[in-house]
């Protein structure tokens, strides 16, 4: 995610008095805003479907790395012994 630091970094007092131009511009570029309080970073403003993408990225992996320590630890099946159980407990054809 790439950040503009001369746009992007907004005090909590320009936040109050350019709302509405902050939030457009956040939408606008779909980077985030950071918000500074007494001139240190304290909070970040992110659009919503950038936000939505990023958790669903980091689930994702969280689910990969579960699964690559499964592997790492031999707690694996053959992929044909599970499809055929998976297809005679679900009561699937083909």
């Amino acid at each position: 995610m790439s950040l503009s630091i001369s746009e992007d970094i907004k005090s909590v007092s320009e936040l109050k008095k350019k709302t509405n131009e902050i939030f457009r511009q956040m939408h606008h570029t779909g980077r985030p805003i950071i918000v500074t309080v007494n001139g240190k970073p304290d909070a970040v403003l992110l659009d919503v479907e950038v936000f939505e993408k990023k958790l669903r990225s980091l689930n994702l992996s969280i689910l990969l790395v579960e699964a690559e320590n499964d592997v790492k630890e031999g707690r694996t099946r053959d992929a044909q012994d599970f499809m055929k159980e998976f297809k005679e407990g679900a009561k699937v054809s083909g």
